[in-house]
Order: C-alpha cells, then sequence, then structure tokens
C-alpha cells in the first residue's frame, strides 16, 4: 500500500515536471520567434530606407539555419515601364558568375578528365608562357593573366574565338605566374574555354546539366545575346540622379567570369549544396575553399576577406554595367545574405550592413545629407592620420586619403563623403578634449578609428 502511494505521488511529481519543461520549451519557442520577428523587422527596415534614400533597385534573401529572415524586392525590373521587380526576378550575376566555373573545373578534376595542375598550353598551343601557366593559378587569380579584354566584347558584334584568343594572347602577363595575385577575368574566361574543350559540350549546357538541373535551379542559366529570358532584369548605368540603358555586350564571350543569371531563390539552392557533396566531394570542397594567397582568393570565391566581421566568411561580389550583386556565406553561422542588383546599387555595401544586423550590431539607417557651413577653424585639430585613415586639410576644405575625395560638413565635427553619401565620418573628442578617434559609418556600419598624435598625449 506504501509502495502504490509512493509511486502515485512520484507520477504526480513527474507529470508535474514534465509540464514545466513543456511550458519552458513553449516560452524558449515564444522567445526564438519574436527574436526572429525582431530581427527581420530591423532588416526590412534597413532595405527599405536603402530603396527609399538611395534607390536600391533589386532582390534579397537572408537565410539563417532554413529560416527566411528577409526574402524582398524593391525598384524596377524595367524602367521604361515601370514593371516592378518581384522576389522572383532574374538577374544578371556578374562575377559571382566565376563559382560556377570553379564548380565545373574541380567536377571535371574529380572524373579524371583534367588536373588542376596541367599548364594553360595543353589546351592552348602556343600561348605565351602558356607553359607557366596552371588551371591551379587561373583559377586562384595567380597566373599574371591581364584583367580583361571587355574592350573586345563590348563594341564588337562578329567576333570568333580564333581572334579573340590571338587578342589575349599579345596582352602582357602583369607579373611571373604564380609569384604574385591579381584578379583576371581573362583566366576565368579561357576556363570556360577549356571546359567546353574536355567536355565536348558548350559551357552554357555543361552548367545546366552538371549544376544547374541537379540542383533544380530552374530559374538559373547563361546569358546569349538571342534568348528572351521570362522574368529577367534590365539593367541600367547610374548617371548622377538618372539611369542610362547598359551598353551591348557580346555574351558569347562574356563567359567563365561572367555571363550566369538566376535568382536569390536559386542561389539559395546553390548555397545548401555547397556546404553538402550533391556537386563535389569533400576533398574538392576544400581545395575550392582553400585562400591561395595574401588577396584571400580561393577557386571563384573569397576566403575570409576583410569585411568578414569576425565571422568565417566565404564570399563573392560582382560588378558590371549596372549588375551588381553580393553572396556572403558565414559558414560557421550558417547565415547566407543575398544582394542582386540592376542599377548599379552597391550590393556588396547593403551586404555588408545586413550582415551587421544579423550579427548584433548597431546600423544605422540612411537618410538624406545636407551640406551646410561649419566651424572650418576645426580642420586643423580634425588632420591628421587615424590608423589606415588619412585626414588631409587644404584650402578650408577636407579630404579623405587623397585630394580627389572631398568631406562635405554637415555639422561641426560630421561629414559625408562626395563620392558616397553613404559613407560618413564623425570627428569625436576625448575627456582631454582632443579630437582623438574618428567614427567611420560604411553603409550604416560603425567603425572606430584611432587617430596616431605624433608626440605623447598629456
Amino acid at each position: 500500500m506504501r509502495n502504490s502511494k509512493l509511486l502515485f505521488l512520484l507520477g504526480i511529481s513527474l507529470l508535474s515536471f514534465k509540464g514545466f519543461s513543456q511550458i519552458k520549451k513553449v516560452e524558449k519557442n515564444v522567445n526564438i520567434t519574436e527574436n526572429r520577428k525582431s530581427l527581420s523587422e530591423k532588416l526590412s527596415n534597413y532595405m527599405q530606407a536603402q530603396a527609399d534614400v538611395n534607390g536600391f533597385s533589386g532582390t534579397v534573401l537572408i537565410v539563417r539555419k532554413d529560416s527566411v529572415l528577409l526574402r524582398e524586392a524593391y525598384g524596377y525590373a524595367n524602367y521604361e515601364w515601370k514593371i516592378k521587380t518581384t522576389a522572383d526576378t532574374k538577374f544578371s550575376l556578374a562575377s559571382v558568375s566565376k563559382q560556377f566555373t570553379a564548380v565545373a573545373i574541380l567536377q571535371l578534376a574529380e572524373r579524371k578528365l583534367l588536373s588542376v595542375d596541367d599548364t594553360l598550353n595543353k589546351y592552348f598551343p602556343g600561348f605565351p608562357k602558356g607553359d607557366q601557366i596552371t588551371l591551379h593559378m587561373m583559377l586562384s587569380h595567380m597566373s599574371g593573366l591581364a584583367m580583361d579584354f571587355d574592350e573586345l566584347y563590348l563594341n564588337q558584334v562578329s567576333l570568333t574565338q580564333d581572334n579573340v584568343l590571338s587578342y589575349i594572347a599579345h596582352k602582357e602577363l602583369l607579373f611571373t605566374p604564380g609569384k604574385q595575385a591579381e584578379y583576371s577575368n581573362i583566366g576565368y574566361y579561357l576556363l570556360a574555354r577549356i571546359i567546353e574543350k574536355v567536355s565536348g559540350k558548350s559551357y552554357s549546357i555543361y552548367l545546366k546539366e552538371n549544376i544547374f538541373d541537379p540542383l533544380k535551379m530552374n530559374d538559373t542559366g547563361v546569358m546569349t545575346n538571342e534568348e528572351v529570358i521570362a522574368n529577367m532584369a534590365d539593367r541600367y548605368i547610374k548617371k548622377e540622379r538618372s539611369y542610362n540603358k547598359n551598353p551591348y555586350i557580346n555574351w558569347s564571350f562574356n563567359i567563365g567570369h561572367d555571363g550566369v543569371y538566376s535568382t536569390a531563390d536559386d542561389l539559395s539552392k546553390w548555397d545548401r549544396a555547397l556546404y553538402g557533396v550533391a556537386i563535389l566531394s569533400e576533398k574538392m570542397r576544400q581545395i575550392m575553399f582553400t585562400s591561395y594567397n595574401e588577396q584571400n582568393f580561393g577557386y571563384g570565391f573569397l576566403i575570409n576577406p576583410f569585411y568578414r566581421q569576425g565571422h568565417q566568411l566565404i564570399a563573392h561580389d560582382g560588378g558590371f554595367f549596372g549588375a551588381m550583386t553580393s553572396l556572403n556565406r558565414f559558414t560557421d553561422d550558417d547565415l547566407l545574405v543575398i544582394v542582386l542588383s540592376n542599377n548599379q546599387s552597391p550590393a556588396y555595401m547593403f551586404a555588408y550592413g545586413l550582415a551587421a544586423i544579423c550579427f548584433g550590431k548597431d546600423v544605422e539607417l540612411p537618410y538624406y545629407h545636407q551640406k551646410v557651413k561649419n566651424n572650418v577653424s576645426l580642420y586643423k585639430l580634425f588632420k591628421g592620420n587615424y590608423e589606415d585613415v588619412k585626414i588631409l586639410e587644404n584650402n578650408g576644405k577636407l579630404y579623405y586619403n587623397d585630394f580627389d575625395i572631398e568631406l562635405f560638413p554637415e555639422s561641426d565635427n560630421k561629414f559625408f563623403r562626395s563620392d558616397d553619401d553613404n559613407r560618413t565620418l564623425e570627428f569625436i573628442r576625448d575627456s582631454n578634449g582632443k579630437y582623438s578617434s574618428i567614427k567611420l559609418t560604411k553603409a550604416g556600419v560603425v567603425e572606430i578609428r584611432k587617430k596616431r598624435f605624433r608626440y605623447p598625449m598629456p
């Protein structure tokens, strides 16, 4: 009888404990939901302000651990007809295209159809110093090949692979292959042609069959000058306070380094695939995500670039005649930040601000800047070196790093840059009355720089 009573009381206690645990679990889930809602609201307010103040046009997608924090479209896909951008609008990716070229090369390497240690002259016999340039160097921007050949594909309709190759081959190398790192679109263009040579398929068809179709990236492809692409955004170049349409581009030769179009949703599928082995083995992924030089170049990505905000980041930006794009994978945080624009909005800056918000940093919203008259007698106190920033003074004006970027005053001690009013600078006075630091904002993200005095401070 005593044992039965004890078991009965124990059962009540266990039920009470279980109920308490369930209550705590519900409370925790409510808090998580509320925090996520608050974060989504901050992200939305930031981007809406960028659209209202700075004219952002494009789409934004932010995903953390399979939870969508922001998926929104702003501005117009077509300015002439005022066709609004939607979350399903397709955008030219510019240099974000390079990562697909890199994966294709690694897939072919995994199938033993080529090696990243192959030299360029194996595929293009007679290419000057082609015996010194490897595919690895081209993938990691260490080949010495020149930056671009856009003077051809921006101006000429009638081009052939042979005359483009001949033109590229006559460009002088920037440095001895493998000794330095310098960004090269030419290297990635040649990699696209190598993909075609090895696979026996066009660059477009290879990517479709081996990357886009397997990942169900149904809204992704390679640009052409003939194809009508549904829901494709036109591209516009900012000119003062208005926009011009972008110039003619011969897309047959703007590939490898550029040329892919996609949507934010498709790029989210791409991001998830890069965490697994659906398109590349673990070994090949490690090769791609290794930094090979001081400029942090991996294969088609930057590995932990300077703007990583203290978090592990694999990223790449793109920009070419209206198309400005940014794909940021904070791998330890399982956070994806995508910004795609069709009107030359600085996608990389907005992505920087959005990531900072996700990491709990205070980020100022953009606002309209008004140039005012201020106390120019303070300028002699402001000038000097603030770590990596140099403030210059000349004829009653302040300049940022050199005399090309003037600082316009909006108060006695706060300024905005003449080249980008989304960047501000405020001089901070310390307890001794000296202006000993500056507060920089880049896309609203605050950074502090300390002044380097030539003499001991009292």
